[in-house]
């Protein structure tokens, strides 16, 4: 049984990574628009190397831009370092492409609107509180510095390479929340609904005392922004894929 603070802290981790659980954005992201940089569809072989020293391989093309299988690589490797995962979340390769194009959809138009970059003041905070979130952290002792870089390395990364995906991931994150929260308005009767039909019911299902509906509505609030822009960008992510040119690679099959 939970307490209510622990309750009340878990409703506020939902509050802060709704907008990651419900879409694309449960891992990081380097892929920028780039020029290929290995020939399309089949493997990429260094010139004169054995035949099974394989470079690359395309897994997918997005309006001319590439998807590499060392990007599907890399971004299962980094979904692994993320605080509030569940460990039935499917972390199929298939799902892994798919969100790896959705989110290459959103960096191609995030490159067509004003960018608000990240301060390293902002990237750090986050970076700090992520060591004492994740709970393989503590086997690593990650409140040191030490700690800290024998835990990414042991994950395939450098402290530099990280720090730029979670840099990305929070740009990302700022974007969508820019071009979809600053419209959404949520209602008293919204906030109330919510707490008389979501939570007052999880609470009682625990037989734990809830919180007063005005000390809880701030982070109510929050939920269903998240809730909100989740919904929009679905939709958004729909229309662009219908609109752009996806296409993802069979092995051995060439784009034309």
């Amino acid at each position: 049984m939970h307490s209510i603070n622990d309750k009340a802290r878990m409703w506020w981790h939902a509050a802060a990574t709704a907008l990651i659980a419900m879409t694309v954005l449960m891992g990081g992201q380097s892929l920028h628009a780039q020029k290929p940089t290995v020939p399309l569809g089949p493997p990429a072989t260094l010139p004169g190397a054995g035949k099974g020293m394989v470079l690359d391989r395309v897994v997918a093309v997005v309006n001319g831009d590439l998807i590499l299988e060392s990007d599907v690589d890399e971004e299962t490797r980094f979904e692994e370092i993320q605080p509030y995962r569940t460990t039935d979340e499917n972390h199929s390769r298939e799902l892994t492409v798919r969100r790896l194009i959705d989110r290459l959809l959103i960096l191609q138009q995030a490159e067509l609107e004003p960018e608000t970059a990240v301060s390293d003041k902002e990237l750090d905070t986050q970076l700090t509180t992520l060591r004492k979130d994740i709970p393989e952290c503590k086997q690593y002792q990650c409140e040191t510095d030490a700690g800290w870089k024998k835990y990414i390395n042991a994950h395939g990364f450098t402290l530099e390479e990280f720090s730029k995906r979670w840099r990305e991931r929070m740009e990302l994150l700022r974007f969508i929340e820019v071009r979809f929260r600053n419209g959404i308005r949520i209602s008293d009767d919204d906030i109330k609904n919510y707490y008389e039909k979501t939570m007052l019911p999880e609470y009682a299902e625990r037989h734990v005392a809830p919180p007063k509906l005005e000390t809880i509505s701030p982070r109510i609030e929050e939920v269903l922004l998240q809730q909100r822009v989740g919904s929009l960008l679905r939709d958004w992510l729909t229309s662009l894929r219908a609109q752009g040119r996806v296409r993802i690679m069979r092995p051995g099959e060439v784009v034309p």
